[in-house]
């Protein structure tokens, strides 16, 4: 192998490693499917098809949000987040969702350790 034939190798190598590293990191969280579809019921954060990509809208007062198409997975991870430390408590085996004025509006059961586990995690509670 010459010199020229290394350099190529190097820099195919390289451009695939920095673009397999940033995917990986545009990735949003891993979630647990049931119990994260049964809260985003209750969240109020929608994702709205536009041309350009996707906006976040808040259905409480119509705020939108218009994130990167790159960034917008992240930042709606995000949102939901701070909505869930405010709005959500685990008491035993169920999370109790709370609207704005505290009154409770729901209870969804945790059935697996796995999710109780997750659901501490990604919303901080």
């Amino acid at each position: 192998m010459n010199i020229k034939q290394g350099i190529f190798i190097g820099l195919i190598s390289a451009f695939l490693i920095l673009g397999f590293v940033s995917m990986k990191r545009a990735m949003p969280v891993a979630k647990e499917d049931r119990i994260y579809k049964a809260i985003k019921v209750y969240s109020p954060y929608k994702l709205e098809k536009r041309i350009g990509g996707l906006t976040i809208v808040d259905s409480r007062d119509g705020r939108k949000e218009k994130p990167n198409a790159a960034d917008v997975l992240l930042r709606l991870d995000e949102l939901d987040e701070e909505w869930g430390k405010k709005h959500l408590k685990i008491e035993k085996d169920v999370v109790v969702v709370f609207g704005d004025n505290n009154q409770s509006i729901a209870k969804i059961y945790i059935q697996t350790p796995k999710e109780s586990a997750w659901v501490k995690k990604f919303y901080g509670i």
